[in-house]
């Protein structure tokens, strides 16, 4: 819900119709799935007997072992607070998840011994990579919106056909024009600067459409006052048309950081030494790639999860205003 609910009602998961609707779901689906062979078949080994031999009564009994555990599981969770509930459920998904990758048969000491060097190299180069990137495309971001806003058609012309034209080629072809085609044309630009142009420019016009809403939000009366009053067209923009729509810029904003964060991946096909291009190159010496992969996965996640407290963080520093 958008607002806590101060009337006091059911908690739904634990309706009878709903806990049975949940129990019959999650049945079929292990029903539909033979886990006789899985550490789950040789729990229940003293009732089944052979897993491997049990057949349908076998299939039958761990799926309905599972299904009361599920069901089980989030009934009782029902009754705890709401950040509790949070922390369980984070807890459990993170087990599932550990678990899964247990079924890989990772090597731990390879992991240990490659981590330092995809931390230090990889994540610095793709943080680095990102920051710079995120800064320069909010600049673009910034010019494009205001062009895109103005009455002047020949620069509303240009922003126009810019974020027409990034938005509408992949990331990855606007890297390899850049660094493939400048140097045809005689500017030769080395991987890591190609990287950063590629998905400044690339987000760079996304973030216009971003900005452009945000400084739409403010009611046009602002901008008439404070020219009435006197004030420039810088001055009105930087005191009072972007304070006021920052709170409204942030949240896609950050959400673009993420992503951005993610995407400079692709800079890995130029030969720069970001985190995949670390984990995949690292990984092939010794064919141990899912090593690799799962570390770089894990650390990607990581950073993320970093943003997006601070990007938290600084929504509650700018909704501040709008708490009543």
């Amino acid at each position: 819900m958008l607002y806590p609910d101060t009337v006091e009602s059911e908690v739904i998961v634990h309706k009878p119709w709903f806990i049975a609707g949940m129990f019959a779901l999650v049945l079929a689906c292990f029903l539909a799935f033979n886990l006789t062979g899985t550490t789950m078949g040789e729990l229940l080994r003293p009732v089944i007997g052979d897993p491997l031999q049990s057949g349908l009564y076998g299939r039958f009994a761990i799926a309905f072992t599972v299904a009361v555990i599920f069901c089980l599981n989030v009934v009782l969770i029902g009754f705890a607070p709401l950040k509790v509930q949070i922390g369980i459920v984070w807890l459990e998904l993170l087990l599932l998840f550990l678990a899964f990758f247990e079924t890989f048969h990772l090597s731990l000491p390879f992991i240990r011994e490659k981590l330092p060097f995809l931390i230090t190299q990889g994540v610095v180069t793709t943080l680095y990579v990102s920051a710079i990137s995120i800064v320069v495309a909010s600049v673009i971001a910034i010019l494009g919106a205001v062009a895109k806003l103005s009455t002047n058609g020949f620069a509303y012309a240009i922003a126009s056909f810019y974020t027409s034209f990034f938005r509408g080629l992949p990331l990855l072809m606007q890297v390899y024009l850049i660094y493939l085609g400048l140097p045809q044309l005689g500017f030769v630009i080395d991987a890591v600067p190609a990287g950063i142009l590629a998905l400044s420019l690339c987000y760079g016009a996304y973030m216009t459409e971003i900005f452009r809403s945000g400084i739409q939000s403010i009611d046009r009366g602002q901008w008439e006052a404070s020219r009435s009053m006197g004030f420039g067209f810088g001055l009105t923009m930087r005191k009072i048309i972007l304070p006021q729509a920052l709170p409204v810029i942030i949240p896609p904003t950050g959400n673009q950081f993420i992503s951005m964060l993610k995407d400079s991946s692709l800079v890995s096909v130029i030969g720069v030494w970001e985190l995949m291009f670390l984990a995949r190159t690292l990984g092939q010496k010794t064919f141990q790639h899912m090593e690799m992969l799962i570390s770089a996965a894990m650390l990607y996640w990581i950073m993320s999860i970093c943003l997006e407290l601070i990007q938290a963080r600084i929504e509650r520093h700018y909704a501040r205003s709008k708490v009543r």
